[in-house]
């Protein structure tokens, strides 16, 4: 991409200023994507890439106007402000063509995975109360195994075929007009509803999370805080579009920054290491994904690709072990930035621009956050001591808050506490004010007195040549209360033997504290995990305590 500087059209101080500043009113469509066009109707938006090499390029003039059409084939449909639609489509442009044209009419859209089954489309159109949905080919039948159970569910679109009783997008795109028609009185407020997004729950049924439009304005921090774009960055985010991590870097805050996004569409069977040939030819600046990953990029000869555009790389979702960034430091000569949020935030807490990067650490807390590491009581924790993560919202909810779950006032009594918000994670902060993530609150192992984090015992496995990917729970143990219990996956070449056990074990011994070895160890073959790649320790938990096992 160039490095000439480009000047942004979006002037007011809530897209300049830190900490971000909510307006009275917003709406991302009109007051980015459309004044981005205004600006310069050729500044490039999007490049979608598919595993077959087929290519699509996008204005920011091309979403404008598609997504127009896009909102008055909705209105003609009854969809109006307040209405809920289930947005469920693969990596395809008219998943951001459709996001746009819900947020222009002030509809509420729900991004949700493809991998959804029948069952879970159910549990969650009738939980939210969905009057639409919107997919593709693929996807259709699953709602029309369940569209008799759903009486919400008035509406079906398809994006990319015909089908009995769905209205085809293929059919509408061309027939509505390029100006959308709404009433001159109709405007965003920052706070209203706009998107809901399903948790990737564990232990039970997903919550639905709610946010308000300056979610999106708030994602300035991810994008140019932590991810340190700006207008002449091409971003590359993996993603599926049904995780919260695809609005993180593939949406809101690049296109408030001018960025254009690089978007490669995976279906089936995908290997990572598809991405260094794309991370070169496609000369990548920015590039963000998930742990695991990294994890398999770093098996392969780094130095054999051309990265020299790529200037920043992060991670997120679930800690980085410090193997993993040390071997893509040496491949690439680039530090991977981490960084915390949930589906509730935008990103607290992030090694910024400027920040030295400190490998194992999430970084500071972002501007506007004010965050506290308290007790079980609610008092805070000294330094190193590890604590609850509360953030203080009784002098306002910083920009990028969730509204709370709907219809759960039970879960959001248990997280929004006094002046707290509690994210349900626990982590310490050094004398720096750098934060490093301990566990979930209820992952962290109790052992004859020890108060064992898993992510140490994780940390120190996956330095063994043998370990691919490991997590750590507890298991019941008769003397102790708790035992560190172990699920380890081995790299090609290394065979799960008891001799194997016993070197892990004597691994963890010589490198941290005796105490805090795997007094059991289990080879797998996989890990569950959640739509997001998320493991699934709560599952584990209950592989370790009652022998079930998760498939």
């Amino acid at each position: 991409m160039s490095e000439q500087k480009i000047q942004s059209p979006l002037t007011e101080a809530h897209f300049h200023d830190f900490p971000v500043k909510s307006p009275e009113n917003f709406n991302f469509a009109s007051d980015v994507v459309d004044r981005w066009a205004a600006y310069d109707r050729n500044k490039m938006a999007m490049i979608w890439v598919n595993q077959q090499g087929d290519e699509k390029r996008f204005t920011f003039f091309d979403f404008s106007r598609l997504s127009n059409q896009a909102a008055n084939l909705l209105l003609k449909q009854g969809i109006g402000a307040g209405d809920r639609v289930f947005l469920m489509l693969p990596r395809l442009p008219e998943w951001w063509i459709f996001s746009l044209a819900l947020i222009r009419i002030g509809a509420i859209q729900c991004p949700s995975p493809t991998l959804l089954t029948p069952p879970d489309i159910k549990q969650r159109i009738n939980a939210g109360k969905f009057k639409m949905v919107i997919t593709d080919n693929e996807n259709a039948p699953k709602f029309d195994e369940v569209f008799e159970e759903c009486p919400s569910l008035s509406v079906r679109l398809i994006v990319n075929d015909r089908r009995p009783g769905w209205i085809s997008y293929l059919d509408c795109s061309t027939l509505s007009t390029r100006e959308l028609k709404l009433s001159k009185k109709f405007k965003s407020k920052s706070n209203a509803p706009f998107l809901t997004l399903f948790t990737s729950g564990t232990s039970k049924m997903p919550k639905m999370v709610e946010h308000s439009n300056d979610y999106a304005l708030a994602h300035r921090i991810t994008a140019e805080l932590w991810h340190c774009e700006s207008a002449n960055d091409l971003a590359f985010t993996v993603s599926d579009t049904g995780w919260g991590k695809n609005i993180w870097g593939n949406y809101f805050g690049q296109w408030i920054l001018g960025s254009c996004v690089f978007i490669y569409d995976i279906r089936g069977k995908f290997h990572a290491d598809e991405l260094l040939p794309i991370l070169e030819k496609y000369s990548i600046t920015s590039f963000c994904a998930p742990p695991t990953i990294y994890r398999m990029l770093v098996l392969n000869d780094l130095k054999r690709f051309d990265l020299k555009d790529l200037k920043n790389c992060c991670s997120a979702g679930e800690p980085l072990h410090t193997e993993t960034c040390r071997l893509w430091e040496e491949g690439t000569g680039l530090k991977i930035r981490e960084a915390y949020g949930q589906t509730e935030t935008v990103c607290m807490i992030g090694t910024f621009a400027g920040d030295e990067i400190k490998y194992g650490s999430m970084g500071k807390a972002a501007p506007g956050w004010e965050i506290e590491l308290h007790d079980d009581d609610g008092k805070p924790v000294q330094e190193g001591e590890p604590g609850r993560i509360a953030v203080r919202v009784n002098k306002g909810k910083p920009a990028g808050t969730f509204l709370g779950y709907v219809n759960n006032k039970e879960e959001d009594d248990k997280c929004f506490i006094g002046d707290f918000y509690y994210t349900g994670d626990k982590a310490y902060r050094d004398k720096d004010g750098y934060f490093y993530f301990v566990g979930r609150s209820d992952d962290i192992i109790k052992s004859s007195g020890y108060r064992i984090g898993p992510l140490e015992v994780e940390e120190v496995m996956m330095q063994h040549p043998a370990v691919h990917e490991v997590a750590v729970v507890a298991a019941p143990d008769p003397l102790r209360g708790a035992k560190v219990k172990a699920y380890v996956v081995l790299h090609k070449g290394f065979e799960p033997t008891d001799t194997l056990i016993k070197k892990l074990q004597q691994h963890v011994k010589t490198l941290t504290a005796p105490y805090k070895y795997p007094r059991e160890i289990e080879f797998v073959k996989s890990m569950p995990k959640t739509f997001s790649g998320k493991i699934k320790r709560d599952l584990l938990r209950r592989h370790a305590e009652t022998g079930i096992h998760w498939k």
